[in-house]
């Protein structure tokens, strides 16, 4: 009797065990399931903010490069302002003085050098103007006088526009033979009076750069 009872006992034991070790694989699966997939949620968060903050390091990268940049602008710029005002305190040493032979309005080939270089110059000033002015001697009359100087005058704008120097920033004046004064057959004088003047002038001060 009492050995039969501890077979039942045991018996039963071997089941109620088997059936605990057949539903644990279950829960167990459950579980890895689960931790796996929070795992798999942490590692995406992980990457998410990695690139994140690797793109917030580019945007600053590009934003520090973008200083620099407008710093090195700001301070070429800084550098032509200084060079132009540099400039522009000794355009009173600028001018030019064309000289033409009798009757004849076209811009010598010697002038030409240092009208395109003054030109250039004068191109690079917006704040700079050229008035040129032609004469001529006493021969002729006044009213021929009047249009060669302004011929002269204009060949001499046409050299200067094709060295940079916009029409609009060039005044051309004619003044005939009304401001010769060499003598009556003086021909060295009429020499010089035969010429175009170049003059630099400067808007802001109302001075008028002159090379005499």
């Amino acid at each position: 009797m009492t050995t039969m009872t501890s077979k039942l006992r045991l018996s039963a034991l071997g089941l109620s065990v088997a059936g605990c070790l057949t539903g644990l694989p279950a829960h167990a699966g459950a579980a890895g399931a689960w931790l796996g997939d929070r795992y798999h949620r942490q590692q995406a968060n992980a990457a998410t903010l990695t690139a994140d903050l690797d793109h917030s390091e580019a945007q600053r990268a590009q934003l520090t490069a973008q200083v620099t940049q407008l710093d090195d602008s700001l301070a070429q710029t800084r550098a032509r302002d200084e060079k132009l005002g540099a400039t522009l305190q000794q355009a009173d040493q600028l001018g030019l003085d064309v000289s033409f032979r009798t009757d004849d309005d076209g811009v010598a080939v010697q002038a030409m050098g240092p009208l395109l270089k003054l030109g250039a110059l004068v191109a690079s000033l917006p704040q700079a103007q050229l008035r040129v002015a032609g004469y001529a001697d006493p021969r002729g009359s006044p009213a021929y006088n009047e249009q060669l100087s302004r011929r002269r005058a204009a060949s001499v704008a046409a050299v200067l526009t094709a060295a940079g120097v916009p029409q609009e920033r060039i005044l051309i004046e004619a003044h005939g033979n009304a401001q010769a004064s060499a003598a009556d057959g003086d021909l060295d004088a009429y020499a010089l009076e035969r010429r175009v003047t170049v003059r630099v002038e400067l808007p802001v001060s109302g001075q008028v750069a002159r090379r005499d």
